[in-house]
């Protein structure tokens, strides 16, 4: 755009504005403020930069007005940086009515642009009509995030393809496109908008072909079912360019939403694996169980048994032996697809494995019970059988519960809950004394929720003192899961073996706090009178529960 000179013919300015308007797609009237605002500083450095000088566009006729406006100051006031303003002193030579603080108007002559003002008009208004098409472009797409558009491809940069998308241009970073999927200069590309960004050098539309809303919305497309929101996707996981398995339920009970997803011969699910450059999919039915959900999700692996750690997110899953391979699958896509799918994390273990360490197991605790109570393998065995699995279970137990085994009577039931009692206070004893050698001290004994094998697994994890005990983060004392190298390890914490709940953790963590003077009780009392309205709740429902039995 080139700007002459402000004498330049009124319509001329209108019709650089339109055209302008038009290419980029923005406001006429921006283009006219970037316009003045090129001129206003072209004028200040013809006239000075101590100027306050002002053009104005008349958006009808097209006429230019060039103000200057001067406002008086006092004779004694700091003018330094300060545009616009001339003492009073001064004021009173040009104008008779001076007066502090009041301002005046001159209309100043047409001027024409040198080489220096065109330049630095040209990039005023660049400037200014470059952010107006930018804020223009982020106000079209920031409401379309979850769209599937079609655009061009405009250019190929180390793997990033840059896409244009008609009033915009987008990026489909490499990790986004489907893997062995090539592009060339002006094809034509699908893609899925997945992030709208505002950054310095301008909106970044981010577009992707293999995040999991594409292969949903492009179901949206070829099933009515699903575009009408009769039958819902609940949930996608991709291996882009591989196998994806997705999950469907419908609002209607007559609709089968896996036949209608996979259409007349597969023909709905086969243009969807087309546009996807032949990846596989398996469509399985939602379920609201989750033990359900998680079997589905493994198909076609077949399913025994599903054991739930709703603590950790984590599920074992028992298959049979033939199954493994099947379960896993290639490379562990399989798993690893189904636990993208149902959010949990999925051990695969078969039934002989699962048998193996039932029975190692049963030996664990047979043996636990012969060494501690002085009983035989068979005695040890049946109680084992009987589902007791800890010294503790035996000793606390009601003593009627032990004598109702057959074979046992009053007189047995006694003398096993005795012989329980006393090896948990050898134990006891025997653990006391391994805390003070590993240098715990009783603070931390003393802290309410920490019992002595604890405090053995803490001396262990180098937690001696109240202080560091307090010190420590939740995650510290359970452990968690990271993610390294795309794959989620597990950090083991000071009290991983005792599976605590994020709740316990943290309560033993803040009584600790309290205890080392770092915080007050006070601070711990809400969740402590929740704790007590929840166990409140609990022994309602205890009661309830008691009066349905009864």
């Amino acid at each position: 755009m080139a700007l002459t000179g402000i004498s330049a013919n009124r319509l001329e300015l209108l019709q650089i504005a339109d055209a302008v308007a038009r290419e980029k797609s923005i406001e006429k009237e921006v283009v006219i403020e970037a316009i003045e605002e090129a001129i206003t500083k072209g004028a200040r450095s013809r006239y000075g930069a101590e100027h306050d000088i002002r053009a104005t566009i008349n958006p009808v006729t097209g006429e230019l007005t060039l103000m200057r406006y001067v406002t008086v100051v006092e004779d004694e006031a700091d003018t330094e940086g300060v545009i616009g303003v001339e003492r009073l002193a001064s004021a009173k030579r040009r104008y008779k009515d001076a007066a502090v603080g009041k301002t005046y108007e001159e209309v100043l002559p047409p001027f024409e642009f040198g080489r220096v003002q065109t330049q630095m008009a040209r990039q005023v208004v660049t400037h200014k009509v470059r952010e107006a098409e930018r804020e223009r472009q982020f106000e079209e797409f920031k409401d379309r995030v979850g769209e599937v558009v079609n655009g061009t491809v405009k250019r190929v940069e180390y793997g990033n393809v840059i896409v244009d998308l008609g009033r915009g241009e987008g990026i489909m970073r490499r990790d986004q496109s489907i893997p062995r999927e090539n592009f060339n200069i002006s094809d034509r590309v699908r893609c899925y908008i997945y992030d709208v960004r505002r950054e310095t050098k301008g909106p970044q539309i981010m577009l992707s072909r293999a995040h999991g809303g594409f292969m949903a919305k492009l179901f949206a497309q070829e099933v009515p079912e699903v575009y009408d929101g009769v039958i819902e996707i609940r949930a996608v996981a991709r291996d882009p360019g591989s196998r994806a398995k997705m999950a469907v339920v419908s609002n209607d009970g007559s609709i089968d939403p896996v036949g209608a997803c996979v259409g007349m011969r597969g023909s709905r699910v086969q243009a969807v694996v087309a546009e996807l450059q032949g990846e596989k999919i398996d469509i399985i039915q939602w379920s609201p169980d989750e033990a359900t959900f998680i079997v589905n999700a493994l198909a076609p692996a077949e399913v025994t048994k599903v054991v739930m750690d709703e603590e950790d997110g984590r599920v074992e899953v028992v298959v049979p032996d033939d199954q493994l391979s099947l379960a896993i699958g290639r490379r562990g896509q399989n798993v690893r697809l189904a636990s993208q799918l149902t959010g949990w994390q999925i051990d695969i273990t078969t039934e002989s494995q699962e048998s193996e360490r039932r029975q190692r197991e049963f030996a664990e605790r047979t043996q636990l019970f012969q060494e501690a109570l002085d009983v035989d393998e068979m005695v040890a065995q049946l109680l084992v059988t009987e589902g007791f699995a800890a010294i503790e279970d035996i000793a606390y137990v009601d003593e009627n519960e032990l004598a109702s085994i057959e074979g046992f009577d009053e007189e047995t039931a006694i003398e096993l809950q005795t012989r329980a009692r006393e090896a948990l206070e050898r134990e006891a004893a025997e653990l006391d004394a391994k805390r003070r050698e590993l240098g715990v001290e009783d603070p931390v004994l003393d802290v309410e929720g920490v019992t002595l094998p604890m405090s053995v697994a803490l001396g262990q994890a180098g937690v001696k003192t109240l202080e560091d005990l307090a010190d420590l983060a939740t995650d510290e004392l359970r452990g968690a899961f990271e993610s390294k190298g795309g794959e989620r390890v597990r950090n083991p914490g000071a009290l991983e073996s005792f599976n605590l709940s994020v709740e316990d953790a943290e309560a033993i963590i803040l009584r600790a706090r309290v205890a080392a003077g770092w915080i007050d009780a006070a601070d711990i009392a809400p969740p402590e009178v929740e704790e007590a309205s929840d166990e409140a709740d609990s022994e309602a429902g205890s009661d309830e529960e008691a009066s349905d039995e009864a």
